[in-house]
């Protein structure tokens, strides 16, 4: 059974920064491609940032300069650090990871938990 944990979610001043972090743990044969998708009140679950098994990364528009997806596959942890937060930045933050679980098992898309940024004075 595979499970993601989440972390470094939090409250923080408009301008600060948070580092979120999310771990695979359990058996499986490898991750493809890792994101990060954020939830707001009353609203869709949107992309914010996705890292492919390569390093090349992908960024939501508003976001983009302000945010950055990192992994460490030794960790098999995927980052998104985000400075200059903004307000309409809070919301639930999900990680995504494309998990094979056997080298012959289509990759099945795996969520975490989620957690809660928020970002006021």
């Amino acid at each position: 059974q595979v499970q993601l944990v989440e972390s470094g979610g939090g409250l923080v001043q408009p301008g600060g920064s948070l580092r979120l972090s999310c771990a695979a743990s359990g058996i499986f044969f490898s991750i493809n491609a890792m994101g990060w998708y954020r939830q707001a009140p009353g609203k869709q679950r949107e992309l914010a940032a996705t890292i492919n098994s390569g390093g090349s990364t992908n960024y939501a528009d508003s976001v983009k300069g302000r945010f950055s997806i990192s992994r460490d596959n030794a960790r098999n942890t995927v980052y998104l650090q985000m400075n200059s937060l903004k307000p309409e930045d809070t919301a639930v933050y999900y990680c995504n990871l494309d998990i094979r679980v056997r080298s012959y098992s289509p990759e099945v898309p795996k969520w975490g938990q989620g957690t809660q940024v928020t970002v006021s004075s």
